[in-house]
């Protein structure tokens, strides 16, 4: 059925008048037959990118079709979603190339796409959206095999979030999927790929108030990521990265400081948390030095320097005297 269902789907993406039939109906198809859909993959994300160039189609149903291309991507092995995805977005490099009048330059794809001149945003806010649409289905999969893929994605939301922050504005982009890809990533063994995700929510957490998606997310889920940092400085992660994770602590004591006096008090208040080596007071003591610094982010570093010693059983040992 779907051999001959599908080139009638694919054949009227291409006329606008039919932009939210055909859109939604490839939607649905790739959502609920992706994995019947993998000898055509080829086909639909070339019609899909030709379509997508031409502009045929309004935002939204644009958006439809990337979380379409993201169902069927996801029934891929990674490797074919990376050569997928790189079809995908070689022609908006290209467009990026020739708008800035650069020799292509495979080395440097992504590296310059943020600091372009207006005119150059739109082809910018479709790839990004669309890097960001098939990544995330990489995170659906579960990304714990490629590190070197998050890693890149999380530096990519960062400086998205830092020159273009407006991209954050865009309807299509699910910021909500991508603070949680966040929180994934925290718990990475590799030192890199924790850096990165960290600089993300240093760059995110300053747009709680300009950013709608970001306000609400921080205030839905910050304490999620609050605890994460917590386990982090408990002792998850390498005392090499508390710096990084002081950072994060630092930005949602000067972006959110009400809700982070809230969230500290509730995560921790269970005995164990974030370490069976801290007491209550401990932790009181914590939570209201942290509390105090919303200017002085070297104060907060060595705050959290000392707090993981504890966690860890170190403070006071000889190990901790060489740290």
């Amino acid at each position: 059925m779907l051999s001959s269902v599908l080139p009638m789907v694919l054949q009227a993406l291409g006329n606008p008048d039919l932009s939210v039939s055909s859109v939604s109906t490839l939607k649905k198809i790739c959502r609920e037959c992706k994995y019947d859909l993998i000898p055509y993959a080829a086909n639909i994300v070339a019609v899909s990118q030709e379509v997508l160039m031409k502009q045929i189609h309004k935002s939204s149903q644009c958006m439809w079709l990337m979380q379409a291309l993201g169902f069927l991507l996801s029934a891929l092995p990674v490797e074919e979603i990376l050569q997928n995805l790189h079809s995908l977005i070689t022609p908006y490099i290209q467009q990026l190339e020739k708008l800035a009048d650069e020799t292509p330059n495979p080395s440097n794809k992504m590296v310059h796409i943020f600091a372009s001149e207006p005119e150059h945003f739109p082809p910018i806010k479709t790839l990004f959206e669309l890097v960001t649409s098939v990544t995330l289905s990489i995170f659906q999969q579960g990304p714990r095999d490629h590190p070197d893929i998050v890693d890149s994605f999380m530096q990519l939301q960062a400086q998205a979030l830092k020159r273009k922050p407006d991209l954050f504005l865009s309807e299509n982009l699910d910021v909500k999927a991508v603070y949680h890809c966040g929180l994934i990533s925290l718990e990475f063994p590799e030192s890199p790929t924790v850096k990165s995700t960290c600089l993300f929510y240093a760059e995110l957490l300053p747009h709680c108030g300009d950013v709608p998606a970001v306000g609400q997310v921080v205030q839905e889920d910050g304490k999620l990521l609050l605890k994460a940092v917590l386990k982090a400085i408990g002792g998850q992660s390498p005392r090499s990265l508390m710096e990084q994770f002081a950072e994060v602590l630092f930005c949602l004591n000067k972006h959110c400081p009400t809700l982070l006096a809230m969230w500290l008090k509730e995560a921790l208040q269970p005995p164990d948390f974030p370490s069976p080596h801290v007491s209550a007071e401990q932790k009181d003591n914590f939570a209201e030095q942290i509390l105090r610094e919303h200017v002085n982010k070297r104060r907060v570093k060595e705050i959290v320097k000392e707090f993981t010693l504890v966690c860890r059983g170190l403070h006071g040992t000889e190990y901790a005297a060489g740290y």
